[in-house]
């Protein structure tokens, strides 16, 4: 079974059926959408792809992104979906790192050609229009005969389905190669640790679809659900909030940050927790732990609509889940450690806590977080020595740092690389720093994350200038701006004589953390 395969028997099972919407519009049945993925599929074998090949998606929310991907699917082919705000130069080497051949963007996200492909394909041209038609007879009423499509290329369940880049701390992304068994568990876990679907259900794509949201469109599929692309592409909470009044209420995947604005707009229109319950049914968490503050204040502004999952682009969605019935369970004496942990592990994972020799630590004990199970990477893509290091007796070593009690609840303590995030984005300090040495008049450089109300956390670079040079913030800025995306740039620059050492010259991250945190 694949992720092809999905799409062909919901399309079989009911081709009239409204499947992507764009706003409230429908842009596609499960018939049309199937016939679409199965047109593509012929055309990408017609060109030269073959199965195995990779395709990449650099472009914004848009209904289409679902169509080229199940129809990369249909055609055998591997997905790779790249973050639409990384600069071109590092999508570039993405793209020569997967060696893929054709990508489909927006003009927007991409407004020059991309080096290193064969192809790339604006999805709003007329050159998309042709390569996504249907197959078969068409798409007269009630819909294409999905029974005349081609079948899906034969695959299996340890082949190759979605390649993400995630950032190494060599300040060089690696590229998690995920299969068709390790999305299919996933997306079969969703029913059993997150949340029940069925086809009268929609999800909403509002936070990006190249990442976790994006993911959880294959167990919407799975229950025949609707999948809904906001008109404008992104999180405008009014828009959303309008969405789910009109459409019934949508259920989607949030980084704290869009949490948190989702709750402003409720507080700031005076919206009841039953008002949040016309628009919303499930708003699931994740990407960083959220503030104890914060999702108490959710709860009682929108009530119970939240569900949290800890997982990693290594284990897709899929470690921990902090189910409804944990949050709303206010009688329990730990209720608020609960409230402050990510939850049990889900179905199909083992997690545990080990010391650094891979020893199990008791209940109490910190140390880093592992995970085993179906939904763990098949490693890194050409990276051997990255996946020797991260995955070790079939347990995948996450670099996260955490203590689990006597329950079974993991709690996030810290991470054992210097990872910040920042509205639920990854970003690694040595990237920043690499860039950062390149500018005119720096002499060193480290950056920190700096605890922050409203992303999380923040960026923040202490620079140290070459004698007798004048180096400012704004200069930093932009040479940031010209090298890596903008989400990654420092919020702030700290301008200091020397940075803290220890006796091996290695700088001590942890004492310019410790003056944020005093100053």
């Amino acid at each position: 079974m694949t992720l092809a395969q999905l799409l062909a028997r919901q399309a079989r099972a009911a081709p009239g059926r409204a499947a992507i919407l764009e706003g409230a519009q429908v842009h596609a049945t499960h018939g049309q959408w199937a016939a679409r993925a199965a047109g593509f599929a012929r055309r990408l074998h017609d060109a030269g792809l073959r199965p195995g090949d990779r395709l990449v998606l650099f472009m914004r929310n848009h209904p289409r992104y679902l169509e080229v991907m199940w129809g990369a699917w249909w055609a055998g082919l591997a997905v790779v979906p790249v973050n639409a705000k990384l600069h071109g130069s590092e999508v570039e080497w993405i793209i020569g790192n997967a060696e893929a051949r054709w990508a489909f963007v927006t003009r927007d996200v991409a407004p020059q050609p991309l080096a290193g492909l064969e192809r790339q394909i604006d999805i709003e041209s007329a050159e998309a229009d042709a390569l996504l038609a249907p197959a078969g007879d068409g798409e007269g009423a009630p819909g294409p005969d999905v029974a005349s499509l081609p079948p899906p290329a034969e695959r299996g369940p340890d082949d190759l389905a979605w390649l993400f880049y995630t950032s190494g701390t060599t300040g060089r992304p690696k590229g998690v190669m995920l299969t068709h068994r390790n999305l299919m568990t996933m997306g079969l876990t969703y029913f059993v640790d997150v949340d029940p679907v069925d086809a009268g259900d929609a999800i909403v794509y509002g936070a990006p679809m190249s990442h976790g949201c994006g993911i959880y469109a294959i167990p919407h599929l799975m229950a025949g659900a609707r999948h809904v692309v906001p008109a404008s592409g992104g999180v405008d909470p009014a828009e959303l909030f309008a969405l789910g009044r009109e459409l019934g209420p949508l259920s989607t995947f949030a980084a704290p940050t869009i949490v948190k604005r989702l709750v402003e707009h409720a507080v700031g229109h005076g919206l009841t927790p039953e008002d949040a319950a016309r628009s919303f049914k499930t708003i699931v968490y994740g990407g960083a732990p959220m503030y104890l503050a914060d999702i108490q204040r959710a709860l009682a502004v929108m009530g119970p609509r939240f569900v949290q999952i800890y997982g990693q682009g290594e284990t897709p969605m899929v470690g921990t889940a902090l189910a409804r019935r944990h949050l709303a369970d206010a009688a329990h004496p730990r209720h608020l450690e609960r409230l402050a942990s990510v939850g049990v592990a889900q179905t199909p994972v083992e997690v545990r806590v080990a010391d650094a020799e891979g020893r199990t630590l008791p209940p109490g004990g910190v140390g880093e977080v592992l995970v085993r199970g179906d939904t763990v990477m098949a490693g890194y893509w050409r990276n051997p020595e990255a996946t020797a290091a991260a995955l070790r007796d079939g347990w995948l070593w996450t670099g996260d740092i955490g203590v689990l009690d006597a329950d079974g609840f993991l709690t996030l303590k810290d991470r054992s690389k210097d990872l910040v995030i920042s509205g639920g984005s990854n970003i690694y300090p040595r990237e920043v720093e690499e860039v950062l040495l390149t500018a005119p008049g720096v002499a060193e450089v480290a950056v920190v994350g700096a605890p922050d109300a409203e992303w999380g956390e923040v960026v923040v670079a202490f620079v140290v200038a070459q004698p007798g040079a004048n180096v400012d913030a704004a200069a930093l800025d932009t040479h940031c701006l010209a090298h890596i995306a903008r989400f990654k740039r420092p919020k702030r620059y700290e301008f200091v004589a020397a940075l803290p050492k220890n006796n091996y010259g290695k700088v001590l991250k942890t004492e310019l953390r410790a003056r944020l945190r005093g100053g």
